[in-house]
């Protein structure tokens, strides 16, 4: 079953709170509520025909994810989009292909302002521990090349090492935060041909600068390593631009 297609017969079947609010958070992004409002949890029960507990978990469920205020009076208002709570996994999962690809877009220039700068403070106080952890990360990106998966976790960590080097718990906890986002947008770069074996050579540059502790070759390093990556991006964005042409 496609993303964004899920029957309500199939929602029915699974009544867990959480099913529910992916049916009803999918037809929110479609715009089927009108004047901004969100169906109550009477409304819920009836037309899933769930308990009022289940349909108190959905609203709670949307209420976490800022999708929702439930209002005085039980009204339940729908929230402005640009105030969701993008970087819940729960979230990315319901949304469409086409507003996940904007957010991959936001993701990349987020990390673009961050991850150099990062790199750059982890260059003037890394340590010979983290050091050693980064080469063995290293060694292991290149045996897994042929992995896309297992390589997947051992690039974020490499890059989470890094972050952790530069000693700033706010920074650590807002990248730690986009890990879901960023696992998404590594799977798409790691679709190009040889992205892997040149993903690889870009954190080789990385770990070098900071062997090197030279914070300016290290900025450096991680900026090419993500402007590679935002070029992949953009690729990627027009390929599904031109698939629904085509539709």
């Amino acid at each position: 079953m496609q993303r964004g297609q899920e029957s309500l017969d199939a929602v029915k079947v699974r009544t867990l709170p959480v099913q529910v609010a992916a049916h009803l958070t999918r037809r929110i992004v479609r715009g089927d509520f009108e004047d901004g409002r969100a169906p109550s949890e009477l409304d819920i029960s009836r037309e899933f025909g769930v308990s009022r507990v289940v349909a108190r978990e959905t609203l709670k469920i949307l209420a976490s994810l800022d999708i929702v205020d439930v209002a005085q009076g039980r009204r339940v208002v729908v929230r402005p989009r640009a105030e969701w709570d993008y970087l819940s996994p729960l979230l990315i999962e319901w949304l469409p292909e086409e507003i996940v690809g904007e957010l991959l877009q936001e993701l990349d220039q987020m990390r673009v302002l961050l991850e150099p700068e990062l790199a750059a403070m982890a260059a003037a106080s890394i340590t010979d521990e983290t050091l050693n952890r980064l080469r063995d990360e290293l060694d292991r990106m290149a045996a897994l090349e042929g992995d896309p998966d297992a390589y997947l976790e051992v690039d974020h960590e490499f890059h989470m090492e890094i972050c952790r080097a530069a000693d700033n718990r706010i920074l650590d906890r807002i990248m730690y935060s986009a890990r879901w986002l960023g696992t998404a947008s590594r799977r798409i770069t790691n679709e190009a041909p040889a992205a892997l074996r040149k993903a690889t050579a870009d954190h080789a540059e990385i770990y070098e600068a900071l062997l090197a502790r030279d914070p300016a070759r290290a900025r450096a390093a991680m900026r090419k390593h993500l402007s590679n990556n935002s070029a992949l991006l953009a690729e990627k964005k027009q390929q599904t631009k031109r698939a629904a042409r085509r539709r």
